[in-house]
């Protein structure tokens, strides 16, 4: 009697397992048939959420087909009918997007080995032919998402996918260049940032740069977003710092320092990370070797300036300011270090002697005075800048208040 329960039991089990397969089978048979779409969804959904079928790879290929058939079927209407429904960036993106995922979690499960620990794959040679023969639609699904202004995650994770076949899937890098790769990495930083998720943003302008993209905007893209990172996250300060200061001396090695972005950001985080000698010494080769370029100077003045170094800071902004090549930071900054250390030598003099009173108009001459002289540089560069019109303001009433 106990062995014919057992033999009931296994035969129950075995016609439970074999009504679900046959339910995957349907599903199979009816993919890539347009009408019968829906009715294919709802049997490889039950079969997934069933627990005889759910674990099997037979389950997420068919899932997968599905949806990739129904991709082909859309594009095709897309060629003849745009406006029919089927053929809407949503439709083909969830579709595209579904059947990769599905396809995903089939490989895994069809790579385990069966009673007799053998590996044997069934579907996966068929799932990556599959995924091959669809490697540039990724790219135009992620495309689409992006004019339809469906940025995150769904304009994002299509870019994605496509710059990341070629580290999946043998053969693709001959599908996709590295240059194309960076190209969608790039595309997807800024679908992230669009769609406001910005260490995604980050992540991926970091791939696009050290997949060689060719152009500046994705380290400094990266740059900006770590920025933001720090400016609304006090407490992640020193990690952004890390990361700007590897992205910044990256593009100050790939693109030069005519770019300033990269070596002004570089020397920042540096200092910011009490790495001020690293800084300074940094500064004082690359100036030995370009000692016609103003910013260095004034970068160097700065760094002084944070270590309160006033003299050398002084020396270095008077350089900065003196050479051509002094753009209107350089001479903002200049004219800002002057005024503070004019002011300060004028408050410590007490007194109405002729000595003190030569003493003051030195300080006029040069302090006042040669900082109003780069001020009105920078003002001539940038017309009407609030910060300029703020020094000159205060310089014009440090020399017509307490100068005779």
């Amino acid at each position: 009697m106990k062995k014919l329960m057992s033999l009931l039991l296994c035969v129950g089990a075995t016609s439970a397992m074999f009504a679900q397969v046959t339910l995957v089978k349907q599903a199979e048979k009816l993919s890539g048939k347009a009408d019968k779409l829906e009715e294919a969804r709802g049997l490889i959904k039950q079969a997934m959420e069933n627990p005889e079928t759910k674990d099997q790879a037979y389950t997420y290929y068919v899932a997968g087909k599905i949806e990739m058939d129904a991709y082909d079927n859309g594009y095709k209407t897309k060629m003849i009918n745009p406006a029919d429904a089927s053929a809407s960036p949503d439709a083909l993106g969830n579709e595209l997007m579904s059947g990769y995922n599905y396809f995903l979690m089939a490989l895994p499960l069809d790579s385990l080995p069966n009673e007799k620990g053998q590996i044997k794959p069934k579907y996966s040679k068929d799932i990556v032919n599959r995924i091959k023969g669809h490697q540039s639609d990724f790219y135009s699904v992620g495309a689409d998402y992006y004019n339809e202004q469906k940025y995150y995650p769904e304009a994002f994770d299509a870019f994605m996918v496509y710059a990341n076949l070629p580290e999946k899937f043998n053969g693709l890098e001959t599908l996709i260049t590295p240059d194309q790769a960076a190209a969608a990495y790039f595309n997807a930083g800024l679908a992230a940032n669009q769609g406001q998720n910005i260490e995604a943003s980050a992540e991926a302008f970091k791939k696009s740069r050290l997949m060689g993209y060719d152009k500046p905007e994705a380290t400094i893209f990266e740059i900006a977003c770590w920025q933001t990172i720090a400016q609304n996250d006090n407490d992640r300060t020193p990690e952004a710092m890390g990361h700007i200061k590897e992205a910044s001396q990256f593009g100050l090695d790939n693109f030069g320092m005519e770019n300033t972005i990269f070596l002004n950001n570089l020397i920042n985080a540096l200092v910011n990370d009490n790495q001020t000698d690293e800084a300074l010494m940094k500064l004082t080769d690359l100036i030995s070797a370009n000692p016609d370029e103003a910013n260095l100077y004034g970068l160097r003045g700065y760094v002084y300036d944070r270590l309160e170094n006033d003299d050398a800071s002084e020396a270095d902004y008077r350089k900065a300011a003196s050479l051509e090549s002094a753009d209107f930071e350089t001479l903002k900054n200049a004219s800002n270090k002057l005024y503070r250390v004019g002011t300060s030598k004028l408050n410590a003099l007490e007194g109405n002697s002729p000595e003190l009173n030569s003493a003051r108009q030195d300080i006029k001459n040069n302090y006042f005075l040669e900082a109003q002289k780069y001020a009105e540089k920078a003002n001539q560069m940038q017309p009407g800048d609030p910060y300029i019109q703020n020094i000159l303001d205060s310089i014009e009433y440090a020399v017509t208040t307490f100068f005779n």
